[in-house]
């Protein structure tokens, strides 16, 4: 499949945002959060801005972006129009979450129960974004059982790198802090083994389609098509043609395990272990590497995936 660089920015700018605000929500309700402004201010500020910035960039994947709204009416059916729906409802809760904490400086009552709302949405609206793909059969690499949880998982540990990095300069190596590094930790090992596994199951895979049964003459033996379907270029072979040599896709997956996963895990260890800026500088940069990471991550689930019409212009099987 042709890669969208408007839909990679929307899956990771996206799934790093919902992520900050679902740990923001939950780690503000027990406690284990400082209460600055100045911290809350940068913590949920890049989280909007994330998924804001995600969602315009949405709008440059549409033929006619005028027509937009049109998805929203779909929500029974859809999940592209329940990631909309949910995505437009998550900000009622988060501007809430905002105002007790940025406002009123609360934290008590049923204040709370604003961020965790905000949470259960993000995760919702990650889900439906990776349900988005997963749902299409017609694209073997992506009707598949792990496409959520990865989505779910890499959205947590990007979140959690990046609230890491903001969270350094505002508090000590201990308590919330101390909690925080441990979510990291775990989120991009989990995410790493989840991806591995996902990566195998795919590669391992084979196609149960083939040009005989795309057809209807699997019963005729073997089945080759005489002449190719167009004679030039066009939609179908842009989008759904995309192909990448085998050795260009050893070398991203290769560079998706070392700055994803590999790099952050040994930078949030330095940073448990450094003193001062040192430690600061290694949050940063493990934020920075991960972000990185899964946009070559994202790259790649697209330019990996093969449409089963693709049959009818020689593949052999999908």
């Amino acid at each position: 499949m042709q890669p969208a660089y408007s839909v990679i920015f929307l899956t990771t700018a996206t799934g790093a945002g919902y992520g900050l605000l679902a740990l923001l929500g939950v780690l503000r309700a027990m406690g284990s959060l400082p209460d600055e402004r100045a911290f809350g201010l940068f913590a949920l500020g890049l989280a909007l801005t994330l998924i804001t910035a995600g969602l315009l960039a949405s709008a440059a994947h549409l033929g006619r972006p005028e027509r937009a709204w049109r998805a929203f009416s779909q929500w029974r059916s859809s999940w592209l129009s329940r990631e909309g729906v949910l995505a437009m409802a998550g900000y009622g809760p988060a501007a809430l979450f905002a105002f007790a904490w940025l406002v009123l400086q609360r934290n008590d009552g049923l204040w709370p129960l604003a961020g965790l709302a905000a949470a259960v949405l993000s995760v919702a609206t990650v889900y439906s974004t990776a349900m988005i793909y997963r749902s299409l059969a017609a694209i073997p690499r992506w009707h598949h059982p792990l496409v959520a949880p990865v989505y779910l998982i890499l959205a947590l540990s990007t979140g959690a790198l990046w609230l890491n990095a903001v969270l350094a300069p505002f508090a000590s190596n201990n308590g919330g802090h101390a909690l925080l590094q441990a979510i990291c930790f775990a989120a991009v090992a989990a995410a790493w083994l989840l991806k591995i596994a996902y990566w195998r199951a795919i590669d391992g895979a084979t196609g149960e389609s083939s040009t005989a049964t795309a057809t209807g003459l699997s019963g005729l033996g073997s089945v080759r098509p005489l002449d190719p379907p167009h004679v030039q270029d066009n939609y179908l072979l842009k989008e759904m043609g995309f192909a990448i040599a085998r050795k260009h896709a050893a070398k991203l997956h290769r560079l998706t395990h070392l700055l994803a996963f590999l790099v952050p895990l040994i930078l949030i260890v330095i940073q448990a272990t450094a003193p001062g800026p040192l430690s600061m500088a290694a949050a940063a940069l493990a934020a920075v590497s991960v972000s990185f990471g899964v946009v070559v991550e994202r790259w790649l689930f697209f330019a990996e995936a093969q449409h089963k019409v693709m049959l009818y212009y020689g593949a052999e099987n999908i």
